[in-house]
Order: C-alpha cells, then sequence, then structure tokens
C-alpha cells in the first residue's frame, strides 16, 4: 500500500508546469482564473484567495462519469462522502475529517443548513444541468458562514447566463435505473429563465434499496434593464428503501421519504465602491422514517423544519482596501411527532453579524484579512468566530498563504432531544469548539496548477454518543477532545494530443486523528475518517465527436480498511444529439462507506440527450 502512496505524490510532483502554447487560453482551467468566488464575503477572483479553495467547474463535472453531485464530490481530495444509498438517496458529508454535522451545503450563497440533524445536509444537492460550479472552501468557515460550517462550506452556484434553447435526456441501466429530465432555457428583453425536471428511478442493486427521486427547478431573473431581481425555486423529493441505513446494520426493513425545497429572491445594489446584496428565503425539510417499511404503525417517525431568513452583505472599496460587512437574521422551526419519542415543537433564532478587511500591502503582493463573526442563538446565547487570512505572491502565479480561525458548532435538535428505542436525548450540551489552522502553496497557470497545504485543528467538547453498558441506551455527551492534523495536494494538467484537449487531475489527503482522554465503555461515533485519500481522473479526446473520461478513488480508513474504485465514461456528440455510456466500479471492488453497507458492483448507465435551441 505504501508503494501507492509514493506513487501518487511521485505523480503529482513530477507533472511538468510549463506552457503549451496560446491556445489552451479556451481550456477549463483558464476560465477557472476568471472566476469570482462568490461564496466568500468579499469577493475575490479564485488565484487571489488566501485559502484552501477548489473549484468543480461544469466541465469538470461533464467529465466526472457520475450522474449525481454526491458522485461528484467523492472526487475531490480532502471530501469524504458517505453513501448509505445509490442514485443520491442517503448519504453524509465530511470535510477534512468532520462530522456530518461540521458541514455545510450553500445554494447560491443561501445557507442550507437543518437544524434537526447533519443527516439532511445532501438533501438540498441540485441536479447537474442546473450548475454552473461548486466552490468547495476547506477549513474553518464559521467566519464567514456560521456555526455549521465548522470543518468547511460547499457553495452550489447555479447557472446564470440564460440563452434560449433546452435539451431532454433519457437514461436506462443496471438495478432497472430508468432516469429522465428536461431542461428550458428562455432569454427575453426583460427577464429570463431556468426551468429544469428529472425523476430518477431503480429497483436498487438489493434487496429494499429501490428508490424514486424527483426534482424540480427554476431560475427566473427579472427587471433586467433596470436593477435585476433573481429568483430561484428548488423541490427535491426522495422515496427509498433503506435496508440497514440507521440504527443498526440487520434493520432491513427501513424506509424513508423526504422533500427538501427552497425559495430566495435577491438582489444587487452597486456603486463603484459600494456593492449592496440583500437577499430573502425560506428553506423547508420534511423527513418520514418508517423502522418497518411493511407496517408503518411498528415505529414511525415525521419531522418538519422550517428556516426563513434575510440577510444583506456588503462591500466598501477605499484607498485602505475593501472591507466586508453584513447582517444575516434567521428563524428555524420544528415540528416532530411519532409512534416512539420524537423531537417535539421547537424554535430558535439567529442573527449573525460579520465584519472583515482586506489589506493590501507591497505593491499588492501581500494581503491581511481579518475578521470576526458574531451569532446570537436565542437557546445558546452569544458566540464569536475571529479569524485571520494572509498571502503573499511569490510571484504572478505562485502564492503562499495561511490563515487561522475559531470555529463553533451548537448542537443539533437530535442531540438534545430525540428521544427513541436505543437512544436518549441531552438537553444539556454545549457547543461543540475548535481551533484550526493551515499553511499552503499555490501555483496556478493556463495550463498547469498545483497546491499543497498542512493544517491542524484541536477540538474540543465534540459530541459523541456513549454508554456505560451494552443495554443501556446512547445519549449525546460533550466527552471528545480531538486533533486532526493532514496534509492536501492537488495538481491538474492540460496538453494537447491529436489536436484535441487533454486533462489529468490529481489528489491526495492525509489526516491523522488523534483522541485525547476518551475514557469510555461504549461509544457510538468511533473516528473513522479517510487516513489516506487518492483521487485521479484522465479526460480525453482523440477523434472527432467522441470523448472518455477514467476516474480513480483510492480509499483508505483509520480502522485499517481500504479500497480502490474504477469509474469510466464516453460521450459522442452528433450534434443535436448525445449518446453516453457511464461504467461505475468497472472492477468489481468489494467495498462500504457507511454502517457496513456493501456499495454496488459494477453498473452501466446508457443515456441519449437532445439539445436544442
Amino acid at each position: 500500500m505504501t508503494r501507492i502512496y509514493c506513487l501518487g505524490l511521485l505523480i503529482l510532483c513530477s507533472l511538468p508546469g510549463t506552457a503549451q502554447n496560446n491556445q489552451h487560453k479556451e481550456q477549463d482551467t483558464t476560465k477557472l482564473g476568471e472566476v469570482v468566488i462568490t461564496s466568500t464575503r468579499i469577493n475575490l477572483p479564485f488565484p487571489e484567495n488566501s485559502r484552501t479553495i477548489s473549484i468543480i467547474s461544469s466541465e469538470s463535472i461533464k467529465n466526472s462519469a457520475a450522474s449525481t453531485l454526491t458522485d461528484v464530490l467523492q472526487q475531490v481530495a480532502g471530501i469524504d462522502v458517505k453513501r448509505q444509498g445509490t442514485g443520491g438517496t442517503q448519504a453524509d458529508l465530511y470535510i477534512r475529517g468532520g462530522s456530518f454535522d461540521q458541514t455545510l451545503i450553500l445554494i447560491d450563497g443561501i445557507k442550507m443548513d437543518d437544524a434537526q440533524t447533519g443527516h439532511h445536509t445532501l438533501n438540498a444537492t441540485l441536479p447537474l444541468d442546473v450548475i454552473d460550479r461548486v466552490e468547495i472552501i476547506k477549513g474553518p468557515a464559521a467566519r464567514v458562514f456560521g456555526q455549521n460550517a465548522f470543518t468547511g462550506a460547499i457553495n452550489i452556484v447555479t447557472k446564470k447566463k440564460l440563452d434560449n434553447g433546452g435539451s431532454a435526456a433519457i437514461e436506462t441501466g443496471s438495478y432497472k435505473q430508468l432516469n429522465a429530465s428536461v431542461t428550458v432555457t428562455s432569454n427575453l428583453e426583460n427577464a429570463s429563465h431556468l426551468i429544469h425536471v428529472n425523476r430518477n428511478t431503480s429497483d436498487g442493486y438489493r434487496y429494499n434499496t429501490d428508490y424514486d427521486n424527483q426534482n424540480y427547478f427554476i431560475k427566473s431573473i427579472f427587471n433586467k434593464k433596470r436593477k435585476a431581481i433573481e429568483m430561484i425555486a428548488t423541490f427535491t423529493e426522495r422515496k427509498f428503501g433503506a435496508n440497514g441505513f440507521y440504527a443498526i446494520p440487520t434493520a432491513i426493513n427501513q424506509y424513508e421519504e423526504t422533500q427538501n425545497s427552497l425559495i430566495g429572491f435577491s438582489t444587487d445594489f452597486s456603486t463603484e465602491k459600494l456593492s449592496i446584496k440583500p437577499r430573502i428565503y425560506w428553506k423547508r425539510n420534511q423527513d418520514a422514517y418508517l423502522y418497518v417499511r411493511q407496517n408503518p404503525a411498528a415505529f414511525r417517525n415525521f419531522h418538519i423544519s422550517d428556516k426563513m431568513g434575510t440577510e444583506v452583505n456588503a462591500s466598501y472599496t477605499s484607498s485602505a482596501g475593501i472591507t466586508g460587512f453584513g447582517i444575516d437574521i434567521s428563524k428555524t422551526y420544528l415540528r416532530s411527532d411519532g409512534t416512539t419519542g420524537g423531537l417535539g415543537n421547537r424554535n430558535r433564532f439567529m442573527a449573525n453579524l460579520f465584519l472583515e478587511h482586506l489589506f493590501k500591502l507591497a505593491n499588492d503582493k501581500l494581503d491581511i484579512t481579518p475578521g470576526v463573526a458574531v451569532t446570537y442563538f436565542s437557546d445558546f446565547k452569544f458566540h464569536a468566530f475571529p479569524g485571520i487570512d494572509m498571502g503573499y505572491r511569490l510571484n504572478p502565479n505562485l502564492k503562499v498563504y495561511g490563515n487561522m480561525g475559531y470555529t463553533y458548532r451548537i448542537p443539533t435538535y437530535t442531540d438534545l432531544y430525540y428521544n427513541g428505542p436505543s437512544n436518549i436525548g441531552n438537553e444539556n450540551l454545549n457547543p461543540e469548539e475548535a481551533l484550526s489552522e493551515e499553511i499552503g502553496l499555490k501555483y496556478f497557470s493556463p495550463t498547469f496548477s498545483i497546491s499543497a497545504a498542512l493544517f491542524n485543528r484541536d477540538a474540543s467538547k465534540l459530541i459523541d454518543f456513549i454508554k456505560e453498558n451494552e443495554a443501556d441506551k446512547w445519549q449525546p455527551v460533550n466527552i471528545r477532545d480531538l486533533n486532526t492534523k493532514g496534509l492536501e495536494i492537488n495538481s491538474s494538467y492540460t496538453f494537447k494530443l491529436t489536436h484535441f484537449n487533454q486533462s489529468i487531475s490529481l489528489g491526495y489527503t492525509y489526516l491523522d486523528d488523534q483522541v485525547k482522554s476518551l475514557n469510555v465503555n461504549f461509544s457510538k461515533y468511533a473516528i473513522n475518517s479517510l487516513k489516506h485519500q487518492i483521487t485521479g481522473r484522465f479526460s480525453s479526446q482523440l477523434i472527432k465527436n467522441l470523448s472518455q473520461n477514467i476516474v480513480y478513488k483510492h480509499a483508505e480508513r483509520t480502522t485499517g480498511t481500504s479500497y480502490n474504485v474504477w469509474d469510466a465514461s464516453v460521450a459522442l456528440t452528433l450534434k443535436p444529439f448525445e449518446i453516453t455510456l457511464m461504467a461505475n466500479n468497472i472492477f468489481n471492488a468489494d467495498y462500504s462507506e457507511a454502517n457496513l453497507i456493501p456499495m454496488p458492483k459494477g453498473n452501466l448507465l446508457f443515456g441519449l440527450r437532445y439539445n436544442f435551441n
């Protein structure tokens, strides 16, 4: 196994970095240099940020040999997506070893956190057809987004350039998969619209893993001639058999239905120096769970959570630099009932104030950005998240950077109040907290980019479910102190071969988790992060209209288990048609990602798409 790590690092370090020719300006990596990161409070071009930020472009998504965003995220070093089902039905998101409760998903900057549980985080993901890019911020992001961004955040940026046209697609494959989608875009004189509908179904790759998922998405831009108003509305429904997903692996007859929706309105008032961006939104999640699918009366839980919020983000540019400031106010409501336990009816008011300033010194080579966010929770009072980012540009393409910051996570309602057959809540829980530091180096050019970062996180008061005797119920307690150290390397290289663009990307992450002073008989959430992770992709085109992609994922967990998974895809373009073939786990690897749930062996998905203007 050591040879694999050495080989991965050797390839990363040996890729050539010289420019090929001016034709590469058309390639996707160059476009990334022009991307402005919108998920940070102070908008900066991608190469200028002094944080570890990754971009998954629409072109990268197309070449990912994946059909859902959940599967795409698995190909990013430093991200661990533990799938319990396929087709995007249920999965948990981890960044740099943090828990599923310590990560945040945003859609066009709107925070999609759920007060009930972090298990719903990925319920908010969107169909790939409507995504322009994905911005991934690793490390402490509480100063920017608030308490849920304990270890990082992911911002899904939807398409904004809306021309007249659209597409219709159908896919079919192994396990009786059947996917259908329609996308329509309209660019009118004073408004633009994007409408997407899709439905994905499957009988499942083993007993009681069938699913029926539906997605509806609308994005409209009104009043374009004067002051544009942007509206986004999403609705996702998932119905799936949950064989062994929760409780214990032998609970093979579980079933769940979830609904996730969002509606938001935003606009932008900007002058040469001042930018003010107000937004209002309403986010909703509904979850119905049956322990025995064939007998709903045996055990049932039903939860509805609503979050309504308004925020104003602003920035002011002066001779002293750029000042970012704003306010975010929201209120959450939870309604819950169940045949046993449940969470009751809860509500929480939150207010978040933030301020940061970007200083540029030494002929703009040095940037320093101190900042602080102060958050008020009606049930946990005030908490502050100070931090600082620093960077120095050694030359136009090479930059060294570092950042540090405090971060918190308040307990979820499941932590605090859930009482069930095997769990009991704890209303006396305190927020989790951590201090994180990072230092890194990144090089960026039109054909080659590489970044490396060392990071450290000292976390305390982490919540774990424990018990003294095997017959006792699990109860959450602030008992765990954890130090996480790590190394992350990412690189990409593009070149020409037979007049067509080729690209290689590789990533490697190493995590070292050290649990401090944990002395309990039974612990539910034992550390099982990705100690070693290697990701790689080769996207190529050798003849006109035909392209192919190979994706590699290697994982070794702290428990010692390891696996290698290969995916591939081929696309044939015969305008206006596109024919695709995706093959996942082509070498039939035997592995699981969560809760000892086996992942499917090799499977195929055929697709036909018609594009119209």
